[in-house]
């Protein structure tokens, strides 16, 4: 999966790649060791929520750094760091509410937002998943898109028991050149999600909504990220008379 990643990145040299929910180090130690006919060797940082998974990798020796991080946090690397991502199996644990105080769409709100900051402009990633359903699939697309990623979601095997997932984006860079739907236009078997332009026009001329329907929006926007809004009544979004003294 991960040499199937590294084809979807399309990197044609040696590359700094953040390897996200990296475990034992196993696509890091691939990552190290492409050739460099094939734009390699890359250097990598591996980053992993388990203890144990990288206490693993530490007594491995691989090439990479390592860091212990909940990506549900956010990708703590200054803006524009990393040429390129990937991650294998990791990201659908984003979607898992182990407590009512667990809220999987902030924790992906967090995560892409991170993801798409520490990404040089064109820079891209590749996120093989395993989603438990089309809701969650649709969950974890969005939120990559409302980040600002152009996204793709290409599938190896559909309909099979080896049916693999990788959700393809791309950091900005242009309509044509960065823009991961003419990047994977040409692969078999991709389906590419592309809301921006859904999210773009609301509240433009031919997509009106109600002043209140819109400030409700906002407001439960607002309540997910954690902020406190005040309570929506009759007169929410009406048009107040004025008052002259």
């Amino acid at each position: 999966m991960t040499h199937r990643a590294l084809e979807l990145l399309q990197l044609d040299s040696p590359s700094f790649i953040m390897d996200i929910g990296c475990g034992s180090g196993l696509s890091g130690e691939i990552l190290s060791s492409v050739s460099p006919v094939d734009g390699g060797p890359h250097t990598w940082v591996g980053m992993d929520i388990s203890a144990s998974m990288l206490e693993i990798a530490f007594q491995k020796d691989v090439e990479g750094d390592l860091l212990l991080s909940d990506i549900g946090q956010g990708i703590p690397f200054r803006a524009g760091s990393f040429d390129a991502a990937v991650s294998i199996s990791a990201i659908q644990w984003l979607c898992n509410a182990d407590s009512s105080e667990v809220n999987p769409q902030g924790r992906l709100t967090r995560f892409f937002n991170g993801l798409y900051a520490s990404l040089r402009r064109g820079g891209r990633a590749v996120c093989q998943f395993y989603p438990k359903n089309d809701a969650q699939r649709s969950l974890i697309s969005s939120a990559a898109i409302k980040a600002g990623f152009g996204a793709g979601i290409l599938e190896d095997n559909p309909g099979t028991k080896n049916s693999k997932l990788y959700l393809v984006l791309t950091a900005g860079g242009g309509e044509v050149h960065g823009d991961i739907t003419s990047v994977v236009k040409t692969l078999r078997d991709v389906e590419v999600h592309d809301e921006r332009r859904v999210f773009r026009t609301v509240g433009r001329k031919g997509d009106r909504r109600s002043n209140k329907a819109e400030i409700v929006r906002k407001k439960e926007q607002m309540e997910k990220r954690g902020k406190i809004t005040k309570a929506t009544s009759k007169y929410t979004g009406r048009s107040r008379r004025r008052v002259m003294f």
